[in-house]
């Protein structure tokens, strides 16, 4: 087996007596599509600054390519492209400005940089704004142009937080499909997001919380953890239907899904069976039921929640 592209052994960040990331310990293959998951404040932004080389870790340590993330931070950086979630470009300088401004930032030799802007401008689908400012593209062509400005330097990796933030349906789309093709070029892709559609497109997902990581497998093997059945009711009215139905016992939580409520318990078939014998809510009326397949949110939910009764945690090991 290769070498991974990223490593991370125990890798530890603490902030006064806050500890941001704890013993994080992972590795990243060619190609893969790594899926970085968590609420806000979980440790996502804080890992991703320490393995481009911005922030010391307390302790621990990770490699990118081989490379210690800290003491061979200078040269690590020749080795991953990043794009951050807010337009960090310069607005006033074009789309081809931008480009050349980076490809120099890079290093890119002189004597290659024009043909691989122009390359990238093709793929990008901006051959025909390289002469417009880039704080008046639209959201998607600007988030289009930091990718490729991340891509100039050829690297074998790409750190993307958020990249889809924003964007309508059809530029997230196109974002993707570039994504795959990198992926199916080799290179290695590690992205933040808080959409879970965008997760079960992701070759392997980790989920982060208060600093540790709970989970790491590919998004079809952490929706297999999911063992316990997943109740959806169809019930009127439904906001109220979701106040009540959280506070009962034994009902860990409820969500929203296409206007019927999801219910996360651990023996929901006994609240079926109890709820079609006698149901308790006289000022609702419960008109269908079904059973659904856990997806990626569904897991995402458990974890951060600490719906341990509904995972089997140990298909993992």
């Amino acid at each position: 087996m290769s070498e991974p592209i990223v490593s991370s052994n125990r890798l530890t960040k603490v902030f006064g007596e806050v500890a941001a990331v704890r013993d994080l310990s992972f590795g990243i293959g060619r190609g893969e599509i790594f899926g970085f998951l968590g609420a806000n404040g979980a440790g996502k932004t804080t890992t991703m600054r320490m393995l481009c080389g911005l922030l010391r870790p307390t302790s621990g340590k990770a490699t990118i390519v081989g490379g210690d993330i800290w003491r061979d931070r200078y040269a690590v950086r020749a080795r991953f492209g990043y794009m951050a979630q807010k337009f960090s470009l310069y607005p006033d300088l074009t789309v081809l400005e931008n480009m050349r401004f980076f490809a120099g930032a890079y290093g890119v030799p002189p004597n290659k940089m024009e043909a691989r802007i122009n390359q990238l401008l093709v793929q990008m689908d901006l051959a025909e704004k390289h002469h417009t400012p880039a704080g008046e593209l639209s959201g998607g062509m600007r988030q289009l142009l930091a990718l490729g400005c991340a891509l100039v330097h050829e690297p074998p990796l790409l750190f993307l937080d958020e990249p889809t933030s924003g964007l309508d349906p059809v530029h997230r789309q196109q974002m993707w499909d570039l994504l795959y093709d990198l992926g199916d070029s080799g290179i290695t892709i590690f992205v933040t997001t808080h959409y879970m559609d965008e997760a079960e497109r992701c070759t392997d997902v980790g989920f982060i919380d208060k600093g540790r990581l709970l989970a790491k497998a590919s998004p079809r093997a952490l929706m297999e953890t999911f063992k316990a059945k997943l109740l959806e009711l169809d019930v009127k009215p439904l906001m109220p239907a979701l106040v009540r139905l959280r506070e009962l016992p034994g009902v860990l939580g409820v969500s929203l899904r296409s206007g019927s409520l999801r219910i996360y318990a651990p023996e929901a078939e006994k609240f079926l069976a109890e709820w079609q014998e006698h149901w308790p809510f006289d000022e609702l009326q419960l008109t269908g039921h079904r059973w659904a397949e856990p997806d990626m949110e569904d897991v995402f939910t458990a974890y951060s929640q600490g719906y341990d009764s509904m995972l089997n945690k140990a298909a993992l090991a």
